[in-house]
C-alpha cells in the first residue's frame, strides 16, 4: 500500500481500545489519527485520559500519547479527519447501534468489536477466515443506510473462537450436535487482576448474556446470504455454559461434537492443521500462517504455553479423543483480546480493504 489510510479508534481508553492502539502501531496499512472516547475524557491528551488505566504487557506507543481525545459522539468531527475507524465504545447496545450508524451515514466505514449489530440482518459478522462472503451484503446495507462508502461491520462473540473454527474445519462430517462449555479469561470484562481482586482464585459459573451468543453466533457465521441478509444456519444444535475463571488472557473451551459422518481421529486432526481461508492466501499483514494447530501432549492446550500462538491469533487444539457419549471430544484454546477482539477485527478491516471496500477518502 502506497500510502497508509488514516483510522480512528472509538472507545480508544478502554482496554480493547488499548489493544487496537498496540495492534496498529506499526501497522503496514494503517496509522492512528483520532482517538475518540466519552466526553469527560475529551480534550485531554491520550495519555492524560488514559491515566494509570494502561492494561496492555507493552507500554503505550509514543504517537498516541500526545492526540487529543475527541468525544466520540461528534461524529462528523472525527470522521473528517479518518478514513475508517475501529469501534470499542463502552455505551448502552442502543447507544452502541446509533453511534456506529451515524459513523457509516457520515461515509466513514465501522469495524466494530460490539455485539449491538452481530444479529442486524445486513451487517456482516465475519471470521475471516470461516465467511468472508458474508460481506456481500454490504451494498444492501449501503442502500438502507443511503451510503456510497459508509457501512458497519462486525466481529463475533470473543467466546465462540476457541471452537467455532474447529467445527467449521469439520464441515463435511457434518457435526449436528454440540456441547461447549467455556472457560473465559477476565479481560473479557475488560478487567486485570488489580482491577478485579475477587477472580484471585475464584471461578464464577456465570458471564451475563455469553451463553446465548455461544450458542447462536456459530449459526450465523455458518448462514447464507440470501435476498440482502444474512440468515443463520438451522445447525448444528449448540449448548453451551460460561465460567469465568482466574485467567487474564485466554478463552479455553471443552467441546462434545457427534457427527453424522465417521471420521476418525488422523483425518479430524488433518482437517483442522491444514484449514485455512483468504488472510493466509492473501497474507494479510495480521493473519497466521498456521490458523490451527494441534498440540499431541496429553497436558495442552495450557493458557501460559499457548495463548500467544501464531501472535494470539491462532487457534490451539488439544485432547481430541473419541467419547462414550457423543463422537468425539476436545480441548481449545484462543486468545480472547487478539483473535477474539481487536485482532480479529483489525484482520477483518485488513479482508476489507484488500477487497477493496475500504480506501481513502
Amino acid at each position: 500500500m502506497e500510502k497508509k489510510l488514516k483510522v480512528g479508534v472509538l472507545g480508544a481508553t478502554g482496554m480493547v481500545g488499548q489493544r487496537f492502539i498496540t495492534l496498529l502501531e506499526n501497522h503496514p496499512w494503517y496509522e492512528v489519527a483520532v482517538v475518540a472516547a466519552s466526553p469527560r475524557s475529551a480534550g485531554k491528551t491520550y495519555e492524560e485520559a488514559v491515566g494509570g488505566r494502561w492494561k496492555m504487557d507493552t507500554p503505550m506507543p509514543e504517537a498516541v500519547k500526545k492526540l487529543a481525545v475527541m468525544n466520540v459522539n461528534e461524529v462528523e468531527k472525527v470522521s473528517a479527519g479518518v478514513d475508517m475507524v475501529f469501534s470499542a465504545v463502552d455505551m448502552t447496545k442502543e447507544e452502541i447501534r446509533a453511534v456506529e450508524e451515524a459513523y457509516a451515514k457520515a461515509e466513514t466505514p465501522v469495524v466494530s468489536n460490539n455485539s449491538a449489530h452481530r444479529w442486524t440482518p445486513d451487517v456482516p459478522m465475519v471470521v475471516p477466515e470461516i465467511n468472508p462472503e458474508h460481506f456481500q451484503v454490504i451494498p444492501f446495507q449501503k442502500k438502507r443506510l443511503g451510503t456510497a462508502h459508509g457501512f458497519i461491520s462486525v466481529k463475533p462473540n470473543c467466546s465462540i473462537q476457541s471452537y467455532a473454527p474447529v467445527l467449521t474445519a469439520w464441515k463435511e462430517f457434518e457435526p449436528y450436535e454440540v456441547v461447549a462449555t467455556t472457560y473465559q479469561a477476565i479481560s473479557g470484562a475488560g478487567k486485570t487482576f488489580r482491577d478485579w481482586p475477587e477472580m484471585v482464585g475464584n471461578i464464577i459459573p456465570y458471564i451475563g448474556g455469553e451463553e446465548e451468543k455461544s450458542e447462536q453466533e456459530p449459526l450465523r457465521l455458518w448462514g447464507k446470504v440470501e435476498g440482502g441478509a444474512i440468515v443463520k444456519a438451522p445447525g448444528p444444535v449448540i449448548t453451551c455454559q460460561c465460567i469465568r475463571v482466574p485467567v487474564l488472557n485466554g478463552h479455553t473451551s471443552a467441546v462434545f461434537v457427534k457427527l453424522r459422518k465417521k471420521a476418525d481421529k488422523g483425518e479430524l486432526i488433518e482437517k483442522m492443521v491444514h484449514f485455512k481461508g483468504l488472510p493466509q492466501e492473501l497474507k494479510l499483514p495480521s493473519a497466521p500462517k498456521q490458523f490451527i494447530q494441534y498440540l499431541e501432549e496429553d497436558n495442552r492446550p495450557q493458557v501460559a504455553l499457548d495463548v500467544d500462538f501464531e501472535n494470539g491469533m491462532g487457534i490451539s487444539v488439544g485432547r481430541l479423543r473419541e467419547d462414550t457419549v457423543y463422537d468425539y471430544k476436545f480441548v481449545g484454546l484462543s486468545h480472547n483480546t487478539l483473535r477474539g477482539a481487536a485482532g480479529g477485527a483489525v484482520l477483518c478491516a485488513e479482508l476489507l480493504t484488500a477487497q477493496g471496500y475500504i480506501q481513502a477518502k
